[in-house]
């Protein structure tokens, strides 16, 4: 064994030995829960011979993460008729036509990328998602691709297809700032890790027809996509479709060309990233070209997490939407649960549908007892800056961090059923199972009693934000009993809102 292959040998059993659930994983592969695949059956089950997932340093900084904002931002911010992209797909030939032609008028004036980082850190968030290409196509980055084919709405006789030639960028418009760029270097100088979402479909390219409800669908789109996409291409698009002829051959080259470019750019142009949110997915005629752009994506940045949308088991990580799994999921890929704080996704402008931080820290404590991560969905305005209201309950969520932090980032979950008592106690542990924290969503009164947990004996109980020790006692047959003084009963006297973190010793350990 010469030099070279004696470190690499070591290197890799020093990967074993710090994370050995994860190089097991590894050894025998599980993929993502079934309900995760049906989108894609296309895709294999297994991936190729030779394909790595991100190594495990990155899914030990994924699982560590805990929570994050998502933002989605585009020209569909000017109009703002609901969620995000999606309203397109039912407006009149006129609209459309309009609304593609919004980003010759859009001059964000009050974006501030450090500022978004400011508050973000300021709520506790140690990631952010960004959408640097929605559905509709309009790319929130400086793209050198060029679109060449895109609809013209409103031409005689009817929406034609027509030639063009232009990136479709933010770079096109007034604004002309490269809005990922400045993020993700506001992101890299405090150390708060970055998720770039981007779309597999593209409804202003034409070059991507028929996928996930492109408005101009083709004669053969049964023979391109998939039933799921069938069925959502009818509910979203029924009469409002549009058909032309097929794409040809050269027209799918070129759309697989410029789907890779895009994302070599990310991948090149902004630094470290650490994730790659990919969303919907293409269809099998294409999967071998995108197959080979997952390749290209490792091979720039090893150790980006990619979701697992469009990709199956070539993913890294997925996203439960709007919902926080009822239980631990079945499979060992991490995940995040993604939750609008507002209605949508994209900016809400009534502040009286924003959720709440007491919201943020009760969904925060349920998804990571689970195993999981929360990112908020938060989108700004057309101007580029966030209303007020979701600023405060951010920055609450990170008042109650400062305090109960601890037993959030870089936490596990339980084994088995061991991450709740009934409705209002989550629990989390720590890596080394040394601690297990003991999360109230609701102030227990004078005691409480915790059945799955017995603390080692001499140890003290501790109320995250207070110096004072817990009276405790131990019963086999009833569980754990912990006093709370008589000046906590008090509200104004507790270390925080929301809910409150036991931290516990725990026997045998």
């Amino acid at each position: 064994m010469n030099r070279r292959q004696f470190l690499a040998s070591a290197a890799a059993l020093a990967a074993t030995s710090a994370c050995p659930s994860r190089a097991q994983a590894a050894e025998k592969f599980r993929g993502f829960p079934a309900s995760l695949l049906k989108n894609d059956p296309y895709i294999e089950k297994t991936p190729v011979p030779g394909y790595d997932w991100a190594p495990s340093s990155a899914y030990e900084a994924f699982e560590d993460m805990k929570f994050g904002a998502r933002i989605h931002w585009g020209i569909y911010s000017i109009w703002h008729r609901g969620a995000e992209s999606w309203p397109f797909l039912g407006m009149s030939f006129e609209d459309r036509q309009t609304y593609n032609n919004l980003y010759k008028t859009w001059n964000p004036a009050g974006f501030d990328a450090e500022g978004w980082m400011d508050v973000f850190k300021q709520s506790g968030m140690r990631m952010f998602a960004f959408t640097t290409k929605h559905h509709e196509g309009f790319c929130m980055f400086d793209t050198r691709t060029r679109v060449k084919n895109r609809a013209n709405w409103t031409a005689a006789g009817g929406p034609a297809i027509e030639s063009c030639d232009l990136s479709y960028s933010i770079m096109e418009t007034p604004f002309r700032r490269d809005v990922v760029k400045e993020l993700c270097d506001a992101a890299h100088k405090r150390d708060i890790k970055i998720d770039l979402y981007f779309s597999h479909p593209d409804w202003y390219d034409a070059d991507f027809r028929p996928y996930v409800c492109h408005p101009f669908q083709v004669p053969s789109s049964k023979e391109w996509m998939v039933q799921v996409d069938l069925d959502m291409t009818q509910q979203r698009l029924g009469s409002h479709a549009v058909i032309v002829p097929d794409p040809t051959d050269a027209e799918v080259r070129r759309m697989m060309e410029r789907h890779r470019a895009q994302l070599v750019e990310l991948l090149t142009n902004y630094g470290k990233i650490d994730m790659i949110d990919l969303d919907m997915w293409l269809g099998p005629r294409v999967w071998p070209a995108l197959r080979k752009t997952v390749m290209k994506m490792r091979e720039l940045q090893p150790q980006v997490m990619l979701r697992g949308r469009g990709i199956g088991n070539y993913g890294d990580y997925y996203t439960p939407e709007r919902v926080v799994p009822g239980s631990k999921e079945a499979s060992d890929k991490p995940w995040f649960t993604i939750y609008p704080l507002g209605t949508d996704f994209s900016y809400e402008p009534d502040a009286a549908k924003y959720k709440g931080t007491q919201w943020i820290v009760h969904n925060l404590a349920d998804a990571v007892a689970k195993g999981g991560g929360l990112q908020v969905g938060v989108g700004p305005d057309s101007h580029g800056e966030f209303h007020p209201e979701a600023i405060r309950q951010m920055k609450g969520a990170g008042a109650w961090l400062k305090v109960s932090g601890e037993a959030i980032y870089a936490t596990r979950p339980r084994s088995g059923t061991l991450w709740s008592e009934g409705e209002t106690v989550r629990y989390t542990r720590s890596k080394d199972s040394r601690f297990v924290y003991a999360i109230l969503t609701e102030w227990p009164g004078t005691e409480i009693v915790l059945k799955t947990v017995q603390p080692k004996a001499g140890s003290k109980v501790n109320l995250l934000g207070s110096n004072a020790g817990l009276a405790w006692k131990f019963d086999s047959a009833k569980g754990t009993t912990i006093a709370l003084p008589e000046n906590l009963q008090q509200s104004d006297n507790r270390p925080c809102d929301y809910a409150w973190c036991m931290k516990l010793q725990v026997a045998g350990v």
